[in-house]
């Protein structure tokens, strides 16, 4: 069983920083993607940086110069989230896409981690 899961949210004020963690486990296969959402109550989930298969790393425009992905390891990845504002509150999703034995890359998706910025 494939388990993702995050950590790190919490409640914060504008301006602070947080980082979060998302572990990959039950498989020795590194994942071929890793993606970070978020979601806002009443609000398309949103994509705010992904590591495709391809290589590089991709911010949503909102984000750029204030957050970085990183990833270490086989199935650890990292969301550092500088200068929050309000507008960065919701629930963080990370999403793994990892490559069967077929050659399929399934989707796996944590609980989420509730990020909280109050002005």
């Amino acid at each position: 069983q494939v388990q993702v899961l995050e950590s790190g949210g919490g409640l914060v004020q504008a301006g602070d920083a947080l980082t979060l963690h998302c572990l990959v486990s039950g498989s020795i296969v590194r994942p071929t993607t890793m993606s970070w959402y978020r979601q806002v109550p009443g609000k398309q989930r949103e994509s705010v940086a992904n590591m495709p298969a391809d290589g590089g790393t991709y911010y949503v425009d909102s984000v750029k110069g204030r957050f970085t992905m990183s990833r270490t390891g086989a199935n650890t990845v990292y969301l550092q989230m500088n200068s929050l504002n309000p507008e960065d509150t919701g629930v963080y999703y990370c999403n793994a896409g990892i490559r069967n034995v077929n050659g399929v890359v399934l989707d796996y998706w944590g609980q989420g981690t509730q990020v909280t910025v109050s002005s």
